[in-house]
C-alpha cells in the first residue's frame, strides 16, 4: 500500500533526523539536563530539532542513565499507539556531542501550556489520549510546560525522558480525566498492543520494527512493567485517580 502524503512527509522528517548533516543553532538554556536547536538537514529538507546528548544528562538517584533512550521510545509507543502525540523522535550514535535524541522542533506558543490548554474543548479528546499515554508509559514528569501545541492546535507531548521505570512513578499535571472511562478508540489499540507485546497477536512488519527498536530501548523488567501496565488500564477500563500513597505531581507544576 503506498503511503499518504502525510505519512510520506513524516518518513522524511525521520530520515532528516536520522542521517542529515546536523548544524548546532545554539543551547536551550533553561533545560535541566543540557540540550540543543540543531538542524539536520539532508537534500532540500531542513528539520529544526532537539538534541538531547547522553553526555550533557545529570545523574539521577531514581532513574538510571540513558534518558535520551527513553525520549525515542516514548515516540515508538506513541506510534504504536497510533496517537502521533509525540514529535519524531529518533536516536544518532553521530551527533555532535556523541549520542543522543533528537526530536523535531514544535514550533509553538510557549505561552500555551497544558493548564491553558485543558481550558479548550478541542483539546479535550487528544488531552484525554495524553492521560492515557502517560500511565501507560509510566510519566514521572508531565510538566504542563511539556504540552504544546502549534499554530494549527495540534497538540504535542515533548520531555518524555523520565519515563518506563519498572516502579510506579506516574507524577503528572494530567488529573483532570481521573476516573473517566477510557474510551472506545483508545482501548482497540492498547489490546492490540498489548496481544503483540505478549507474542498473541503477529504484528505487521513496520509495527514488528517499533516493537523491536521499542525493546532494544528497554531494559527486560521495563518491558514487564509495560505490559502490565496496559493490563491493569484495560481491565480498570478507567483513567487512575492520584495515589495519595505517592507524590502525584511534578515539580514545579509548569
Amino acid at each position: 500500500m503506498a503511503a499518504t502524503a502525510a505519512e510520506a512527509e513524516v518518513d522524511a522528517r525521520l530520515a532528516a533526523l536520522g542521517a542529515g548533516e546536523v548544524e548546532l543553532v545554539g543551547r536551550l538554556a533553561d533545560s535541566s539536563n543540557q540540550a540543543f536547536v540543531v538542524l539536520c538537514r539532508q537534500g532540500p529538507l531542513v528539520v529544526p530539532a532537539v538534541y538531547k546528548p547522553a553526555e550533557g544528562e545529570r545523574p539521577l538517584w531514581d532513574f538510571p542513565p540513558g534518558i535520551h533512550r527513553r525520549e525515542v521510545a516514548a515516540y515508538l509507543l506513541s506510534e504504536l499507539l497510533g496517537l502521533g502525540l509525540v514529535p519524531e523522535t529518533v536516536e544518532r550514535v553521530d551527533a555532535p556531542f556523541g549520542p543522543g535524541s533528537l526530536q523535531r522542533f514544535v514550533p509553538a506558543d510557549f505561552a500555551e501550556h497544558y493548564f491553558t490548554l485543558v481550558e479548550q474543548p478541542a483539546q479535550q479528546e487528544r488531552l484525554r489520549a495524553l492521560a492515557a499515554f502517560d500511565v501507560v508509559a509510566n510519566n514521572a514528569d508531565r510538566k504542563a510546560g511539556h504540552v504544546l501545541a502549534e499554530p494549527s492546535g495540534t497538540l504535542w507531548a515533548i520531555d518524555n525522558g523520565l519515563c518506563f521505570h519498572a516502579e510506579p512513578k506516574l507524577r503528572t499535571v494530567i488529573w483532570e480525566f481521573a476516573g473517566q472511562e477510557l474510551p472506545e478508540d483508545l482501548r482497540e489499540p492498547l489490546a492490540r498492543l498489548l496481544a503483540a507485546l505478549t507474542g498473541r497477536r503477529r504484528a505487521d512488519p513496520p509495527t514488528q520494527r517499533h516493537l523491536e527498536l521499542l525493546g532494544d530501548l528497554l531494559e527486560p523488567e521495563e518491558r514487564a512493567a509495560l505490559v502490565r501496565r496496559i493490563r491493569q488500564l484495560l481491565a480498570r477500563g478507567r483513567l487512575p485517580s492520584p495515589d495519595s500513597r505517592r507524590r502525584p505531581y511534578p515539580w514545579p507544576l509548569v
